[in-house]
């Protein structure tokens, strides 16, 4: 039996063609008509937050996160999410995910949103959006689109538009007593 070496690392430009290669193992060309790539296609992914396994030094896997604005929800649709036929139904998908969702709420994301399996991502702490709650900018299946849900009042709040949104570190904004008047504040990294 072959004992597998896996490391799982942030993704760098230097991944690129080998995610390419297992996106298009996993998917074929029907992936760049699906609405999740429609938003893709509007911004880059966020590198900080997408992942790789490698396997002796191979990469035989990744996930990708993308900024979006969900409603008036700040967070991140999850994926694609690609294993090589020759590392499946080893748990290597399910690690990625738990990464990227651990790493999306450290940097103060609000969500984690998918279009994917219920039975599958379930597990992984996904719930259902509420019914036609998210319009893509393409067909859906309303019953496939799942959240895991960062901020208390996410589920409220996804209604509405799902779009890329630029991932940069927003300036944050107190009030200043004296004045009563909004003082932008030096931005801080998440």
């Amino acid at each position: 039996m072959y004992k597998h070496d896996l490391v799982y690392l942030t993704e760098d430009a230097s991944h690129d063609a080998v995610i390419e290669l297992i996106n298009e193992e996993a998917f074929g060309p029907g992936r760049f008509t699906r609405a999740a790539a429609r938003i893709r296609e509007q911004g880059p992914h966020d590198r900080t937050l997408s992942f790789i396994c490698a396997d002796d030094g191979e990469t035989i896997a990744s996930v990708r996160m993308t900024p979006v604005l969900a409603g008036s929800v700040k967070g991140h649709l999850l994926g694609p999410l690609a294993v090589r036929p020759s590392h499946k139904n080893q748990g290597i998908g399910r690690e990625l995910v738990r990464i990227a969702v651990e790493a999306a709420k450290r940097k103060g994301s609000e969500a984690v949103i998918l279009v994917g399996d219920p039975p599958y991502y379930g597990p992984l702490g996904f719930e259902k959006v509420a019914y036609n709650a998210l319009t893509f900018p393409g067909p859906v299946d309303p019953n496939r689109v799942l959240v895991v849900p960062i901020a208390a009042d996410t589920h409220e709040r996804l209604h509405g538009s799902i779009v890329w949104r630029d991932g940069s570190v927003p300036a944050v904004v107190a009030e200043d007593e004296d004045a009563n008047e909004m003082v932008p504040l030096t931005a801080i990294a998440v």
